[in-house]
């Protein structure tokens, strides 16, 4: 986590912005106290499609369906 001026932050907000990286935290102060904080967000793992895995070679023991022992 990285601290920096809140006069420093208005010239640089966009670039402060897309240099954080995901989950990153940024404290922006005033006069050396703390007054907020920027936190990067993770995007969201991509969805999976039905389907996907169509064609796809899945391996099955041969005693798949064979009762459990015990």
């Amino acid at each position: 986590m990285s601290a920096i001026p809140l006069n420093k932050v208005q010239a640089k907000l966009p670039e402060l912005i897309h240099a954080l990286a995901p989950g990153e935290q940024m404290t922006i102060t005033e006069n050396g106290s703390p007054i907020t904080q920027l936190v990067s967000v993770q995007s969201p793992p991509p969805r999976r499609k039905l389907g996907s895995m169509r064609g796809t070679v899945i391996y099955m023991a041969p005693d798949f369906d064979d009762p459990l022992a015990g």
